[in-house]
């Protein structure tokens, strides 16, 4: 049987919302649940800001132009931390009777050095030994994160987390702006992206959870992903080419999770019936059997939920289960 989950995101701007968000994710998803993001409540509820409150030994704090790096936190720091714990809170209160599978995300060590500035300014990818040490403060938050997570959680016998990497196309193809906006960031080399990403990965395998990484931008360069331990390939089916094929068919060939993107963000008038033929074509052309793919085939809607009414969002989850059923 194919699974359904969603990407993160949900519309959304105050606790309330929160709590109802989660109660619609365990509701529509039954068999893999994650933990929702509304960054509809500002920056501390963004992929930035979220994830920032969850690394470890590096302090922030939010300036007119985005987070930046401090010697001690600053309040919204402080905000986003206590912020991710009351979402937590909302989360262990709903989900205690859940059994099976649970899902939560985070944004990748790539996403956050072209998103987050030094304490001079100017990105921390512009710097080596800054974005080596976000890595790594990034891969020890994750051990923690994902601790609580199970001390929240103790019917959950297979924790995913989703690592997001939405910059990294960006990071590899030296698209990032400088600070100035007229220059761009060199680029990363290989070796060295895979690395940071291997930090991160072989520290959420090592918790006893799934590493997978999510990303919507084309040339997202998936084999270089799955090198670096992913197991989960995530995606909207739309951005994915002829190039990215083999990869995806080679992280089902190992016993991997390959998640779709299908349902749009914006209301359409869709079935379930027309989602599933979109998945068998895609399957047929990396030559595999819907059947012998079973839980490995996830389906999710496409990248971008908070910005959907909350209607939708919620016809968005439940078609991506009806679809996944009728895939099974």
């Amino acid at each position: 049987m194919s699974l359904s989950t969603g990407i993160g995101s949900f519309p959304g701007d105050d606790d309330r919302a929160y709590a109802e968000a989660v109660r619609v994710v365990l509701g529509e998803l039954p068999d893999l649940p994650h933990v929702p993001e509304l960054p509809g409540r500002g920056a501390i509820a963004t992929m930035t800001g979220r994830a920032l409150a969850v690394v470890d030994g590096v302090t922030a704090d939010l300036q007119p132009a985005g987070w930046r790096l401090t010697d001690t936190s600053g309040i919204d720091h402080r905000r986003a931390r206590s912020l991710l714990a009351q979402d937590l809170d909302q989360v262990e209160e709903q989900a205690q009777e859940h059994r099976g599978a649970f899902k939560t995300q985070v944004a990748g060590p790539w996403t956050l050095a072209a998103t987050v500035e030094k304490p001079r300014g100017d990105k921390v990818l512009s710097d080596h030994g800054a974005r080596r040490e976000l890595a790594q403060a990034l891969a020890e938050g994750v051990r923690g994160h994902v601790a609580d997570l199970r001390r929240r959680l103790p019917g959950v016998d297979r924790l995913v987390v989703q690592v997001d990497e939405p910059a990294l196309a960006a990071v590899l193809d030296g698209k990032v702006p400088t600070a100035s906006g007229f220059g761009r960031h060199r680029t990363v080399d290989l070796p060295e992206a895979s690395a940071a990403l291997e930090w991160v990965l072989a520290a959420i395998t090592e918790s006893g959870a799934e590493p997978w990484v999510h990303s919507c931008a084309p040339r997202s360069r998936w084999s270089l992903v799955r090198g670096a331990g992913a197991v989960g390939l995530s995606a909207d089916l739309a951005v994915l080419d002829a190039g990215d094929l083999d990869a995806f068919a080679a992280a089902v060939e190992d016993g991997g999770t390959i998640a779709l993107g299908l349902v749009p963000t914006s209301e359409a008038d869709l079935t379930d019936a027309v989602l599933v033929e979109r998945v068998l074509r895609w399957l047929d052309m990396l030559g595999l059997d819907p059947a012998e793919v079973g839980e490995r085939l996830v389906v999710t809607p496409t990248c971008g939920l908070a910005g959907a009414s909350a209607v939708w969002a919620r016809r968005a989850l439940e078609l991506s289960r009806e679809a996944a059923l009728r895939l099974g």
